[in-house]
């Protein structure tokens, strides 16, 4: 991510820079094609030109083309104006020709008197060309205009041709300009995405730091939610052996939780029977509270130990919370293993929330308090995970609200 604006640059800097090439490398072409045309053009209209062409009209014939002999006196009268043209204009060479093709005038001696060798035919019926041709000079951007008689028949062609090394010449001179350019602007726009490479690091470690900073707190703060449900739960364990009038209980049950918070150190363990009454009378009366009734049926060879006592209080808490008139708890055991079963007949869990409900946070109640929800579920669903055990969410066949099953070993 860091270097993805310097990759961006490279390829928008060369990309600029190659299309800026492309277009000067168009904008010479086209300026070549106009110079070239425009010196063909000027030519075939002068009348020194169209003259001396036309005074060697009969000098050759389809079968008996004309020598240079021939057409000596033309090329006399023409050849030091192609030539100063050709200084003038700067163009690669001018080529005049009689109307069969016979060149009348050419840079090199040799080619006069020679038929050329390239398109013609099209220009002596009075056509226009511009194109690309190899030739005796080479490579060559050629404009070739035919030279119309006073007659109006054509008497010759006026050939103006700039050579391909000489464009592409101006075009290598035209990028080394522009290279410097292109380079400092490179240059310039990788620093500055460098620079925001590095901003941009320096901000995601900040916020990588906040967001782990955020999440430990999180994590704490969930923590405390969790300790602090846990102890409610214990609470009414305790409210529940004072109503009975075991204080000493009491006192052994929060030495047990709390070792240290009261001074009868020598206390001993609380009963557990004596615990499981309270513990199952305080989740009776919050149910009730609630205008819902416990129905609570319990296996002879089961030992409510505290884990046991802990998910039932919750489930039990949670299907009364949850709008249920009814709330069916079932404790069993088999093979080693504690299966405490609560339903329900409230508005049971959505299929699609059976995934989430276990999950810290999660609640189907509005939180009143501001403190957070959904702690239950996930004290049950952590207390399971610590035996061993594992939680199934589903709906009650019998009452048609929520049912919850939890698995967990026994207690050694």
């Amino acid at each position: 991510m860091l270097a993805l604006p310097s990759v961006i640059v490279l390829a928008a800097t060369g990309a600029t820079t190659g299309v800026a090439v492309a277009v000067q490398e168009q904008s010479i072409r086209a300026s070549v094609v106009d110079q070239a045309s425009g010196v063909a053009s000027s030519l075939a209209a002068l009348p020194e030109v169209r003259a001396a062409v036309t005074s060697v009209v009969d000098a050759g014939a389809p079968g008996a083309l004309a020598d240079t002999e021939r057409l000596a006196s033309a090329t006399a009268s023409l050849q030091p104006i192609a030539s100063l043209v050709e200084g003038a204009s700067g163009v690669s060479y001018v080529v005049v020709t009689d109307d069969e093709g016979v060149r009348i005038t050419h840079p090199d001696p040799s080619e006069r008197g020679e038929l050329v060798g390239t398109t013609i035919a099209p220009v002596l019926a009075g056509e226009r060309f511009v194109g690309t041709e190899t030739g005796p000079s080479g490579a060559t951007l050629r404009a070739k205009v035919p030279i119309v008689g006073d007659d109006g028949e054509v008497v010759g062609v006026v050939a103006v041709g700039v050579l391909e090394s000489a464009i592409a010449a101006d075009r290598a001179r035209a990028f080394g300009a522009l290279l410097p350019w292109s380079t400092g602007a490179l240059v310039v726009a990788t620093l500055a995405s460098v620079l925001l490479s590095l901003g941009i690091a320096r901000r995601l470690r900040r916020a990588d730091a906040v967001d782990a900073e955020s999440r430990q707190v999180r994590r704490t703060t969930d923590a405390l939610r969790e300790q602090a449900h846990e102890f409610g739960t214990r609470l009414h364990v305790v409210r529940g052996l004072v109503a009975q009038g075991d204080g000493p209980d009491a006192l052994a049950y929060i030495d047990a939780v709390a070792p240290g918070l009261t001074s009868g150190g020598g206390a001993g363990s609380p009963r557990r029977g004596a615990v499981a009454t309270a513990t199952i009378e305080a989740v009776r009366s919050e149910v009730d509270a609630h205008g819902a009734a416990l129905e609570l049926l319990v296996a002879d060879d089961v030992v409510l130990d505290d884990e046991v006592l802990l998910v039932v209080a919750n489930l039990c808490r949670n299907a009364a919370e949850a709008g249920a008139a009814r709330v069916r708890c079932t404790i069993g055991t088999r093979d080693d293993v504690v299966a405490v079963t609560v339903e329900d007949d409230g508005p049971g869990i959505d299929p699609a929330d059976a995934h989430r409900v276990l999950g810290s946070g999660w609640s189907s109640k509005a939180d009143e308090t501001g403190l957070g929800r959904g702690v239950g579920l996930a004290v049950v669903r952590r207390t399971a995970t610590d035996r061993g055990g594992s939680v199934v969410v589903g709906r009650s066949a019998s009452l048609g609200g929520a049912r919850i099953d939890v698995e967990m070993a026994v207690a050694p």
